[in-house]
């Protein structure tokens, strides 16, 4: 298959991810009510496989707020105080089914130093985090519920940092210099910027968490496909320069029963059912939690559900997925559209998709517990990948071994990364469009067809291969868009 044919072939599904959203172009746009709500939007989920010494963790992540212009004023982004953010995850039995196990829930506060002035953010530079220049703070509390005894845990608090002003907050930028680019990704914990490193919360039982603005490390070329299937060589990432808000959250293993196990995970917001209105007073919100986004495997709901459902996908659950969306898998419409607009013949399988299926349905990121820790992107010469690490995953050789199931008939070696799990640099794009020009539905005789691109291969931010791992905010006052 030649190169311009694959470009043509990520051309046709980004063009179909983009379009029913009929705004901004871009994957974080999944359906047509939510992208009015950008505090509750949520943007990508992220699931791995980690180890810090004896200690196995699953590290989890949500990301919300896309599209984050660095460095606004007087007012900024931040978590909404009315939204119920939370990361699920599925055990045992729960993962077929698509039912939470355990959730993990934030919840947010926010107060002023100081309301008599127009200096809503930063009173002025703001040397450690919740100084008294950092006028404008956040804290957040994380719960833990056991669905299985109806418990709930409070794990702990934590602070979240300010956003990425630029002088007012120059410690995330080189060379500590406001004026300056934002850091790169670093190896280890003792190079991370001040803030990011006061921000990391160690809660009860042995978590860690934090919560607060970083770069946007999704990436693709979305701008040129949108742009009349235009692709450009070299790609441009699209998202590149903005920054969005993110949740994370270390579990110990021992916390979820075990390693010899698979985990579902996804993540949602909701809002309270009733917003009452007056005249003098702030809003008031009563009222029961209702769900209004989902995020689970990347580009689901984008790229396979049709328009008629995507707000449906939003308000419901992965329990429902079997019945819902099945049919949006098992025939994925992008499959006859790459055979008709570009390979003019029946190339991609387009029925009776089940290596699809078992992808999305339930759409949940699956983590096969059992392995040793992912291999972890940099993405600079200070800070490179770890040896063995691609971005496609399995399609670019990067395996691991599981203990506990063999889906490919190998000797038990699955991808490193999604769709198992998914870690911070997979190229998610990448990865989907391969693997649904392929045929993956039987392990005696897998056929791969690419790897098809977009020519982005990374993101325009290298990225921490410590906690919290995604990038370093943009920098408000030195940073650029492609």
């Amino acid at each position: 298959m030649s190169k311009q044919v694959l470009k043509q072939v990520v051309a046709i599904l980004m063009l179909a991810l983009i379009l029913p959203a009929n705004v901004l172009a871009s994957s974080h746009m999944d359906a047509p009510l939510i992208i009015l709500d950008p505090a509750a939007n949520t943007t990508d989920v992220y699931a791995f496989v980690d180890q810090d010494g004896p200690q196995k963790s699953l590290v989890l992540a949500l990301g919300v707020y896309p599209h984050q212009e660095p460095g606004i004023g007087p007012n900024k982004y931040n978590f909404d105080d009315n939204v119920l953010y939370e990361i699920h995850v599925a055990l045992g039995p729960d993962v077929a089914a698509g039912r939470a196990t355990l959730s993990y829930q934030f919840r947010f506060t926010t107060s002023f130093k100081n309301q008599n002035t127009i200096l809503q953010s930063y009173l002025g530079v703001v040397q450690h985090v919740d100084d008294a220049n950092q006028n404008l703070t956040q804290t957040y509390t994380v719960t833990k519920v056991d669905h299985r005894t109806h418990r709930e845990t409070v794990l702990g608090t934590g602070v979240v940092p300010p956003n990425n002003q630029g002088n007012a907050t120059p410690f995330y930028n080189q060379g500590n210099d406001g004026e300056n680019r934002a850091r790169d990704g670093v190896a280890t914990e003792a190079e991370l910027d001040r803030y990011t490193r006061e921000s990391i919360a160690e809660l009860s039982n042995g978590y860690i968490a934090f919560a607060g603005q970083r770069d946007d490390g999704f990436y693709a070329d979305i701008q040129s496909i949108f742009d009349l299937l235009k692709l450009r060589n070299p790609g441009k990432d699209s998202q590149g320069g903005f920054n969005l808000h993110l949740m994370a959250l270390e579990v110990p293993i021992a916390e979820l029963g075990g390693d010899q196990q698979i985990a579902g995970v996804y993540a949602t917001t909701s809002r309270q059912s009733v917003r009452v209105l007056n005249e003098k007073h702030s809003p008031k919100n009563n009222g029961p939690f209702v769900q209004v986004a989902r995020q689970g495997n990347p580009l689901f709901n984008e790229g396979l559900v049709a328009i008629a459902d995507k707000d449906l996908y939003s308000r419901t659950s992965p329990s429902n997925d079997g019945e819902l969306f099945r049919k949006y898998a098992e025939t994925p419409e992008l499959a006859r559209l790459i055979n008709l607009l570009v390979f003019k013949s029946p190339v991609a399988p387009e029925t009776n998709r089940t290596d699809i299926a078992g992808i999305y349905i339930p759409d949940l990121i699956k983590v096969d517990l059992s392995t040793t820790r992912a291999r972890l992107a940099g993405g600079s010469q200070a800070n490179p990948d770890d040896v063995g690490f691609s971005r496609l995953s399995i399609f670019g050789g990067d395996v691991l071994k599981s203990n506990i199931q063999d889906p490919f008939k190998n000797g038990g070696f699955i991808p490193g990364g999604w769709p198992n799990g998914r870690r911070f640099g997979d190229d998610v794009v990448d990865i989907a469009v391969t693997a649904l020009i392929s045929d993956l539905r039987d392990p005696n005789n897998l056929i791969i067809r690419g790897p098809a691109g977009d020519g982005v291969d990374r993101n325009d931010m290298s990225f921490n291969k410590v906690f919290p791992y995604e990038s370093t905010p943009q920098n408000g006052r030195n940073h650029q868009h492609p």
